[in-house]
């Protein structure tokens, strides 16, 4: 009968270079390490009730030290072995059951913890634990989130709700993605208690807002003023130009980088957009060849001091200097008029001011199907506005 090897030494599993390697002292304990060699990590390897092999990740070697590694595998197995309870099913359950008792102000943490780094920047982060600390926090944040009810997130809002309704209204929303997140994690299955429709409408106020106007050029002395506009030095003239190429918005414009531009698209990311959703750009040949003229000193496209995105009063002060009688948002109203005026299709222009079209599968399929011909209407729109 062979030899049985000796359990690996701490200073022996220390040296161990990259591969998969049993240490000995629990059957199935494998160290695995990367092949840079720094990232190490613990798995157990086990056969299910089917006698097909298995594997569960105990954790990274650099939290959990050797003996730790080896007591936690050998009551796996002993729990597998005894009472046949699966050892990744165990690890299941116990994240569940850890979601089930997670508090809102938990859930918001790892909420924002998912979104840092995947396409939500560090300010709209600050942003959205300001807004929830501020206004959700008191009534929710020590709450489970499976105990949460309508009633709740009602009374959360309510103080703000008439008084600062923008700010509540885009509270509610954030509330109702967290919400949403944790009962993801958890696998629950129920209406979110956070949602608008056939819900906090019934336990809210209605709230009437007067819709104000942004002053807006007429779009047929949108290229008049284009030509001047070219002429302007300094990058607030730039960021401006391209924000009306694009029909964007102003902050979209300011915080744009250049990881955004992915070939002739520019991909702005959910976090930055007022809907929430992501938004694809197709750029005119005009919008295209401007921004081969801006230097890549840094991340951002119209860069301001210190490399922070530049003020959102430099755009309107290209507009004073020039006295023009409008707002950088107007020109949005300046394009869909001469959309409608010109008789191109309601939806597409919809779709490139970034409004909200029917429902999630119809946006799903205007993204990609929808894409070319928004294109087409952007180069239609460079050309007219006599920007080659």
């Amino acid at each position: 009968m062979p030899k049985r090897k000796a359990p690996m030494t701490v200073a022996q599993v220390g040296k161990l270079g990259p591969g998969n390697h049993r240490v000995g002292g629990t059957a199935g304990l494998v160290l695995q390490v990367t092949k840079s060699g720094l990232g190490r990590s613990w798995t157990l390897r086990y056969s299910d009730a089917a006698g097909k092999r298995r594997e569960v990740g105990l954790g990274s070697a650099y939290d959990i030290p050797l003996q730790q590694a080896r007591d936690k595998a050998l009551e796996l197995r002993q729990a597998h072995r005894l009472d046949g309870v699966d050892p990744i099913q165990a690890k299941e359950q116990r994240r569940l059951a850890a979601f089930a008792s997670t508090t809102f102000a938990e859930a918001v943490a790892g909420y924002l913890k998912s979104r840092d780094g995947s396409g939500g920047n560090l300010k709209h982060i600050e942003q959205w634990q300001t807004t929830l600390d501020t206004y959700a926090m008191p009534m929710l944040g020590g709450l489970p989130v499976e105990a949460i009810m309508p009633t709740h997130v009602a009374e959360a809002l309510r103080p703000i709700w008439t008084t600062k309704h923008e700010t509540a209204a885009r509270t509610r929303q954030r509330i109702e993605a967290v919400i949403g997140y944790a009962d993801t994690q958890a696998h629950r299955q129920r209406p979110n208690p956070a949602r608008w429709k056939h819900n906090l409408d019934n336990l809210l106020p209605k709230v009437t807002r007067e819709v104000a106007h942004h002053a807006a050029l007429p779009w047929k002395q949108a290229p008049r003023f284009m030509a001047r506009l070219q002429k302007a030095e300094g990058l607030g003239a730039r960021a401006l130009e391209f924000a009306i190429l694009t029909a964007a918005r102003s902050g979209e414009v300011r915080e744009a980088a250049w990881a955004e531009i992915h070939g002739k698209t520019w991909v702005v990311p959910a976090a930055r957009m007022k809907g929430g959703r992501e938004h694809r750009v197709p750029l005119s040949p005009a919008a295209l060849a401007l921004l081969k003229q801006m230097p890549r000193d840094g991340d951002l496209i119209f860069p301001g001091k210190g490399g922070k995105p530049m003020s959102d009063m430099a755009m309107a002060m290209v507009l004073k200097r020039m006295e023009v009688q409008a707002t950088v948002h107007g020109f949005r109203s300046t394009f869909r008029d001469w959309c409608g005026d010109t008789g191109k299709d309601r939806e597409l222009a919809e779709r490139a001011l970034a409004h909200a079209v029917g429902n999630e599968v119809e946006a799903a399929y205007a993204r990609s199907g929808l894409l070319e011909r928004r294109a087409k209407l952007m180069a239609e729109w460079a050309a007219f506005l006599g920007v080659l």
